[in-house]
């Protein structure tokens, strides 16, 4: 069946779901998933300096969940009770997977991935020679370039609802420090090194401070940027209060290796984390 059979079939089901009772729909949908699984499928992918959301392989993954059962997955002592099974097979993908490192099926996971004890849910894509490290989680349909590094504590947020909204997106050659979010659809751009602990939502305000004037973006972060967490004065009612930002305070430089560390990164406008 072609891309544009099945995608025919996920919408006439979106629009009708007494059409879920069909078993050409399902299979369609099986189908779906499956692709994604092997990354011959994405939700978004880049098309020139654009992104483009693939909104009915949002809806066929959001359908998946009511036409599957719930079932028992042992994995040696260990037992789950769910909907969609677990990825199998790493050693054929060629990913590293540490004990404790959870991919469902849907998610793509692209040849030298390494996940550490971390988690990658259904509709999510993870490019070659990724790093997802302790404890890291890759929300669905996130979309993670090559050669990233997500570090301990990372989170990417997924989005399924609304279907027009766009997935989180962390672009080629990224270094994402310990504990930084990143959600509501937030882009970061090639080779960008986040600093511990930054918020990058779709409102948040990511001001680049390393010229004389202000530059405000809000949810993207352009490429090889070096950003850390910041503040601003803002007026409440009680009076006023800094509220969280992130700023940027340069570009990474030429010269950096693209494996750098994100302390060495750091250390080039002498900020230490």
């Amino acid at each position: 069946m072609t891309f544009e059979e099945l995608q025919q079939l996920v919408e006439s089901a979106w629009d009708n779901r007494e059409l879920l009772r069909e078993e050409e729909t399902k299979s369609a949908i099986f189908d779906v998933v499956n692709l994604l699984d092997k990354g011959e499928l994405r939700v978004a992918q880049p098309q020139g300096e654009e992104w483009i959301v693939n909104q009915w392989i949002k809806k066929a993954v959001l359908m998946y969940f009511p036409i599957t059962q719930m079932k028992t997955i042992e994995v040696g002592p260990f037992e789950f009770y769910d909907k969609i099974p677990l990825k199998k097979n790493f050693e054929q993908l060629g990913v590293r997977v540490v004990p404790q490192g959870i991919a469902r099926h849907g998610s793509y996971l692209a040849k030298g991935v390494i996940m550490m004890p971390s988690y990658v849910n259904i509709g999510a894509y993870v490019d070659e020679g990724t790093m997802v490290d302790t404890w890291a989680t890759v929300g669905s349909c996130a979309q993670v370039g090559k050669h990233v590094h997500l570090s301990g504590g990372v989170g990417l947020g997924g989005v399924l609802e609304p279907v027009q909204a766009a997935p989180v997106i962390v672009e080629d050659g990224c270094f994402i420090g310990s504990r930084c979010i990143v959600v509501e659809g937030a882009h970061i751009g090639k080779e960008a090194v986040l600093g511990a602990n930054v918020v990058i939502t779709g409102s948040t305000k990511i001001i680049d401070v390393s010229g004389e004037t202000p530059i405000e973006y809000k949810g993207y972060v352009p490429p090889r940027s070096v950003v850390i967490p910041g503040s601003y004065p803002k007026a409440f009612p009680a009076g006023e209060y800094h509220v969280p930002c992130a700023l940027i305070i340069g570009k990474r430089k030429a010269s950096t290796d693209l494996k750098t560390s994100l302390n060495d990164a750091l250390r080039d406008f002498n900020i230490a984390v």
